[in-house]
This record gives C-alpha cells, structure tokens and sequence, in this order.
C-alpha cells in the first residue's frame, strides 16, 4: 500500500484508510464485534495504516472496538478519533448538540483515550464546529492537549474555509474531513483550495456515496429500519433513478480498467491532491479487498478529463443529508 502524507505535517499514512463508523451505526444494527476486529487486523495485514472513529459512533462502541483491534499493533497504525458533541457518558445519549467547550474537549480526550486504550490520539477532529464557542477556543484546547502529549495532531470536520484558516493560526490543522465524491464535490470551491495553501491534508468520508457509487444500489433496494439512507433526500427512490447516471458513468470507465465502480471512484479521488485519503468504510471482507485494489489503479489525464466532461452533464439529485443534520455542516 502507497503511503501519504497529510499535508506539511509529518503524519504519514496509507493512501487509503478505513472509516470504521459502519460497524457499529448509522447503516443498521451493529456488525459482529469479534468480526470486525478480525476485519481491521485484515486491514492492518494489507497495509492499511489509518483508522477512523468517533465517540459518537456507537457512541462509544465503535472507540471501544477500534481500540480493542487495534491494541496488539498500536505502534503500526494512526487512530483518528472525534470530539464535538454533548454525550452523557452515563447513558451515551445525546444530551445537548454540540459542544466544544475547551473543559469539554479535555474530558472527551481523556475517555477516549481509555476506550482506545492508548496514550495518545494521533488525530483528534472537532467533530462538527460548534457556533457556540469561537474556533480559537477550541483549537487552544488541542493545542493544550498536543503540549501535554495526549494528542499529536488538530483536525477538523466539516468545517467552512474561514473557519479552519482561524483555528489554524492557533494550533496548526493536520487535516480536515468532509464528505467527498464525484457525487459530492462541495469542498472543490473553497475548502480544497484553502487546505491546499495552508498545506493541510484532505480526508474525504463517504468516498463511495454511502455505498451508491459502488452500483450495487438500485431504486428497489431497501434498508434496514436504523439505517441513515432511509431519511436522506438523496437516496429516495427518484433521486436513486436520477442518480443512476453518474453509476453508469463508471461502469463505463470501470469496464476499461477491469476495475469495479467503487474502485474508479476511489482512484478518482486519490488522482485529485496527492494529499487527499479516502476513509472508505465496510463490514465485509471482500469490499475490502476490492476498495484497497483502487491504489493501484492509476486515471491518466486523459480518463480524467473524460470523467470529468461527463459527470458535468450529470445534474445530482438529492440534498447529501436531511436538512437538520446539513445545518451542522460547513460553518
């Protein structure tokens, strides 16, 4: 596996990383722990260096399974985790929205730290920002953190570019998440270009479209009751017909490579920065195997230039998430 490097920083990475948030929420109920601890150690034995959780997937499940996998090879990998959110710690509801309050951000370290049972977070995200509490707050949190050797590195989530350049100047961003695909390219206007400048690394969620782009959706498909898909506008029967185009446009260019859709999709994104690292994420052994294959695929000039002609006639249709979580996004 190709490695990457966030941005100026000294954090290396595999060019492909895996989003672990599936395994324990938001598509469905739980995958089985013992499976999923087998399926990131697989991971690790491809030569996948970069982990994505929260402790808000689950919440807490997800750290706690990420940790317990990851424990025997702690040294060989990067663990990404998350705080932003007001969560009992008693109960794991959702007790106020967000909260970035720098005591609050100390506290979250601290128990993530033990779920992940680890004595340092390699990546620590402000999960989305909080209007509440201004950024220079938050990012002097991190920043006491990083002296205090609790976290090594400041990240960002969905974050608006105005926002990130601020807390930048506090404590230097690593890396910024956002949601990114041919089917989502919002961060191309402004937040690419100033995470480009700052020399800040690029970690796209949701690199496949939450499984649409990898052409194994169609508009009969259903999802289980506990699964996001059932209430975001983009995957209504209609937008699923409308959107069925751009999976045609690569099945197209998959059958030239003899790739799969998802991995086009995948090589895609890493042919747009050489410091961008898609966090696909699966329960499943061989979409693994298939999404680590889209690092050796490589889209010349040529074949970008093509997807992009075509996917410019292709019009999305569908907000990517209902409104009330998108009002979270971008700020």
């Amino acid at each position: 596996m190709q490695k990457r490097k966030l941005g100026n920083s000294n954090l290396e990475v595999s060019a492909l990383g895996l989003g672990c948030m599936g395994m324990s929420s938001a598509y469905g109920p739980p995958a089985d722990k013992q499976e999923m601890i087998a399926l990131i150690r697989a991971a690790v034995e491809r030569g996948v260096t970069f982990f994505d959780t929260a402790e808000a997937y689950g919440p807490f499940a997800n750290e706690e399974l990420v940790g317990e996998a990851l424990a025997p090879l702690r040294d060989q990998v990067v663990i990404a985790t998350k705080f932003g959110f007001d969560i009992d710690p008693g109960t794991g509801s959702r007790t106020g929205g967000l909260n970035s309050r720098p005591e609050h951000v100390k506290a979250v370290a601290e128990a993530s730290l033990k779920r992940l049972r680890t004595d340092a977070i390699d990546l620590f995200y402000q999960h989305r920002v909080d209007p509440d509490v201004p950024i220079e707050e938050t990012a002097g949190a991190v920043r006491e953190l990083i002296q205090a050797g609790k976290v090594k590195h400041f990240g960002m989530s969905e974050a608006a570019a105005q926002t990130i350049r601020r807390a930048h100047v506090v404590q230097p961003v690593t890396a910024v998440q956002s949601e990114y695909s041919l089917w989502t390219r919002d961060p191309e206007a402004e937040v690419l270009p100033t995470c480009e400048e700052l020399g800040i690394g690029f970690v796209p969620f949701s690199p496949l479209g939450a499984g649409f782009l990898t052409g194994k959706i169609d508009t009969n498909t259903t999802f289980h009751s506990t699964d996001f898909r059932n209430i975001s506008p983009r995957f209504t029967p209609e937008a699923r017909q409308a959107n069925q185009a751009l999976v045609d446009l690569l099945g197209q260019v998959a059958a030239e490579k003899q790739a799969t859709p998802a991995q086009i999709s995948l090589a895609w994104l890493l042919a747009q920065r050489p410091w961008v690292v898609p966090i696909p994420g699966t329960t499943k052994w061989s979409r693994l195997e298939e999404n680590l294959g889209a690092a050796d695929i490589e889209l010349t000039p040529e074949d970008l230039r093509a997807i992009e002609n075509a996917a410019a006639k292709i019009l999305i249709q569908g907000a990517r998430l209902p409104e009330a979580v998108l009002k979270l996004t971008g700020r």
